[in-house]
């Protein structure tokens, strides 16, 4: 169940819960406040997962442009071994082999770049959900505690 929900329905408790006479305290239960704390739980380890998921995938990523830029640069100097006795063409291939080695590590770089702002983008929505439900928790504590009304 989604994070926001769970808030919600935590919410509702609190403000449907029965007043204590001649007192700004609620009842509530026990069972159901912690059935949705435990929810709460289980929900957020799917996000975090999720992030951990985005930091391998760029890793993994990265391991593989690195892999492409040695078997270019290995095409490259065997291309430039087989040709060595011209002097020309020698020059030609290692330039070749240098654009092949910068367009290589370019798109590794955008690679990179890329899955790191995914990854700063989803622990950013998370960070932000996060900072809800601890402000939705704190409510609930306040008003639990009477320090805060109920809204109307």
């Amino acid at each position: 169940m989604d994070i926001m929900t769970l808030i919600d329905k935590l919410e509702d408790i609190i403000t449907t819960a029965k007043r204590v006479p001649f007192g700004g305290s609620i009842m509530v239960s026990e069972q159901k406040l912690y059935a949705i704390i435990d929810e709460m739980r289980a929900s957020l380890p799917d996000e975090l997962k999720q992030a951990r998921w985005i930091v391998k995938e760029k890793q993994e990523m990265l391991t593989e442009a690195e892999k492409e830029a040695n078997l270019v640069l290995e095409e490259a100097r065997k291309k430039a071994e087989q040709i060595a006795s011209e002097q020309e063409i020698v020059k030609m291939a290692e330039s070749q082999a240098n654009e092949i080695i910068t367009t290589a590590k370019e798109k590794e770089r955008e690679i990179r770049l890329g899955a790191e702002d995914y990854a700063d983008e989803t622990l950013a929505n998370l960070e932000v959900n996060l900072g809800k439900l601890l402000s939705a928790v704190q409510r609930g504590r306040d008003r639990l505690q009477g320090k805060t009304q109920p809204r109307t």
